[in-house]
């Protein structure tokens, strides 16, 4: 299968973003919300105050009737999402809103079905012209995905790629020729949900990774407490937060109580971060 080239001419924000943290030895954090969890505009107050409270780049997941590679807290933030009526033209006009207010990186997390109904080609341009930097189709293998992968790359759209435990390495080295931003590693088998504790196994894959490309490499499925990140300063170039952001929004009773809940988070997470920067690897 002949592949696309991955790296932009102009560099996206995602890669500046990378490349800033990488110049200080810092790693990052990305920071996952439903978008329309409970409402739109409660998700554009949030994506704000994770951005001034210390995250680097925002995933916006698009709601979806059939999330099968989650687990029961962003279940049921789909199914709270698409109750007040949010659509992949309403996330995508929310992005527009945003990117007049920050730089953050913003990246559209999404099942392939709502974009395959919308077309890509549609898909893209109302992304490029909303301001999006990258795309994340969590149902999506490098192998079915050559089409999408062209349609994005030609409107400058970052196509980020999961990684699992299970993948070999020349698995490993397809599907990071396949992405471009940064590659999303799982630390798991499994859906999405905070864990006490992350996978053994996580360094060792973590490594196998690293032989395969010079793309930063983030790691979710299970991050949600400090320690998690601080020992992740080893092994990644950022963590992924996703299921206890979104546990934050449904256990506070107002948006205002959530939009703090989330700030006080974030900027935790973000703290072990920088302590946990002084223990990374040295790139091969």
């Amino acid at each position: 299968m002949a592949h696309v080239a991955t790296t932009m001419t102009n560099p996206s924000r995602i890669s500046r973003r990378f490349a800033d943290l990488r110049r200080t030895g810092e790693m990052g954090l990305v920071a996952y919300l439903t978008a329309g969890d409970p409402s739109l505009a409660a998700t554009g107050q949030f994506v704000l105050a994770l951005a001034k409270a210390g995250a680097d780049v925002i995933e916006l997941g698009v709601p979806f009737s059939d999330p099968v590679a989650d687990g029961p807290v962003i279940q049921r933030a789909s199914e709270r999402a698409l109750r007040s009526g949010t659509t992949l033209a309403g996330v995508l006009s929310l992005v527009k809103s945003l990117r007049a207010k920050t730089e953050i990186p913003l990246v559209l997390f999404s099942y392939f079905n709502p974009v395959l109904q919308m077309g890509l080609e549609k898909f893209g341009d109302a992304a490029k012209a909303a301001g999006a930097d990258g795309v994340l189709i969590t149902d999506l293998t490098p192998e079915e995905g050559e089409e999408y992968r062209v349609t994005m790359y030609s409107r400058g759209l970052d196509t980020i790629f999961l990684a699992a435990p299970t993948s070999t390495d020349e698995r490993l080295a397809l599907i990071a020729k396949a992405s471009s931003g940064f590659l999303y590693l799982i630390s798991r088998t499994g859906v999405t949900g905070t864990k006490d504790q992350l996978a053994e196994e996580l360094p060792a894959l973590a490594r196998r990774v690293r032989r395969v490309t010079e793309l930063p490499i983030a790691v979710g499925f299970g991050i949600s407490q400090p320690g998690h990140v601080s020992v992740l300063g080893g092994l990644a170039d950022a963590a992924v937060v996703g299921s206890a952001l979104v546990e934050e929004i449904e256990r506070t009773g107002t948006v205002e109580a959530a939009t703090a809940a989330l700030a006080a988070r974030v900027k935790l997470l973000k703290g072990a971060a920088v302590a946990g920067m002084s223990r990374r690897e040295p790139r091969a």
